[in-house]
């Protein structure tokens, strides 16, 4: 990451000075220059894009990208405004990040280098020239660079509210004089920001399960096109439906022109994600029926065996047990598209425990075979409880699968510790 940050440094440095555009199309310094003794309207000799830039590789990347970018056809100046530049190494980023108080900062780029960086990932870049008029542009430009002072670029970063698209998005809007949501703000798709992380993080099975872990109910909330907007892809598409009105009072589309500078061999992202349920259903039953298998075996069985049981238990115990004390602590912080989490009786603190008492119990200890088997048995009932939340119509949160896939492999442990408990006793006795 210290690499990504020295070279955004980098590029903010190169894109302070005057540079020439190698983007086709594009204006030389001086080719637009108005003929001498004629005034030109400030900012006429701007010109504005939106630029996107498709899914990367990991998990952040995973939602796109985009600026906006100003090129200067007189000084040859070509800046894209960033908005999306955070550094792990920064002071202070773990505490802010676990308290939903990440700190992220703008900055402008040279626009042929940032576009270099991301046709090297092999991430799609679409280019889309906006029809403001040349008081727009200007103002454009003016507010972009006042964000741009060290006193302001810094700003919260919440990555469904506030983040690199919205900032864009709401800075279009303002030189619009909100004519952006007066056509945007009330439509609505039927979508939830879960609908849109669940299809942007599907082909990373890991991402897919965590990031529908840790969203809770308010994620599932439907929301309009003007908050899906949130997804740098969504404002991209969603601005082509926008009319504005030219400078001789004219309505005219806001996307003049819209060119795929960088194309991708990637997989187009999905418009939905698929039904994970019976997978999740199958996979978690598998996990669940090995647990119950190896218990059984496990039980008065070979050393071996009982290691390898040990093992798998308490490694689930530890996953399931360090999840739902994240999620529980979460409550505590500003993460509020977490809170209200039905998945924190899925995966809870409790299962922690199991940890320490299920290699106890597979050493003989009486008590601990007692305490693991109800530990065990009250964790699935947790579960079961949390499946019978999602059943009722007590709140909107729809992460079904996740039971499907974790429900199975609490009950499997369970019916192995009462096994367990069962040979350590008659052992005993």
């Amino acid at each position: 990451m210290r690499a990504r940050v020295l070279i955004a440094l980098t590029l903010a440095w190169v894109a302070s000075t005057p540079v020439s555009s190698e983007l086709d199309g594009q204006v030389n310094p001086g080719d637009s220059v108005a003929a001498a003794g004629q005034l030109r309207e400030p900012g006429s000799e701007l010109r504005v894009w939106l630029l996107t830039f498709g899914q990367g590789d990991v998990v952040w990347e995973l939602f796109g990208h985009n600026a906006l970018r100003v090129l200067n056809t007189e000084t040859g100046r070509d800046a894209s405004y960033n908005w999306g530049i955070f550094d792990f190494n920064q002071p202070g980023f773990v505490p802010r990040f676990l308290k939903g108080e990440m700190l992220y900062m703008m900055a402008p780029f040279a626009t042929q280098a940032m576009i270099d960086v991301y046709a090297a990932a092999d991430r799609e870049v679409v280019m889309q020239e906006l029809a403001l008029t040349p008081a727009q542009r200007l103002r454009l430009l003016t507010l972009a660079e006042t964000n741009a002072l060290p006193e302001n670029r810094d700003y919260a970063y919440d990555p469904l509210l506030d983040n690199c698209s919205t900032r864009v998005r709401d800075l279009i809007d303002q030189v619009l004089e909100g004519a952006l949501f007066a056509q945007l703000g009330d439509v609505e798709a039927g979508n939830s920001y879960r609908t849109h992380i669940r299809r942007l993080t599907e082909a990373d099975p890991i991402a897919f399960v965590a990031t529908n872990y840790v969203l809770g109910s308010p994620g599932d909330q439907t929301i309009g096109i003007w908050e899906e907007m949130f997804v740098p892809m969504v404002l991209r598409d969603a601005i082509r439906d926008v009319a504005v009105t030219d400078e001789d009072g004219s309505q005219v589309p806001l996307v003049m022109s819209e060119e795929v500078v960088v194309p991708s061999s990637r997989v187009a992202e999905p418009d939905r994600a698929g039904s994970w349920l019976l997978r999740y259903l199958l996979l978690g039953s598998l996990m669940g029926g090995l647990l119950a298998w190896l218990g059984r075996r496990a039980a008065g069985g070979a050393r071996a065996i009982r290691v390898l049981f040990g093992a798998i238990a308490s490694g689930w115990s530890l996953l399931a047990g360090v999840s739902g004390t994240v999620l529980f602590f979460v409550l505590f912080t500003d993460h509020w598209s977490m809170g209200m989490n039905e998945n924190l009786l899925l995966l809870n603190p409790l299962s922690m425990l199991l940890v320490v008492l299920v290699p106890m119990a597979l050493l003989g200890r009486p008590q601990a075979a007692k305490r693991a088997r109800a530990v065990g048995y009250s964790a699935a009932g947790l579960a079961a409880l949390g499946l019978l939340v999602q059943v009722l119509p007590v709140t909107e949160q729809h992460t079904g699968m996740l039971f499907a896939l974790f429900l199975p492999v609490h009950v499997g442990l369970a019916h192995a510790l009462r096994g367990l408990e069962s040979d350590v006793l008659s052992g005993s006795a």
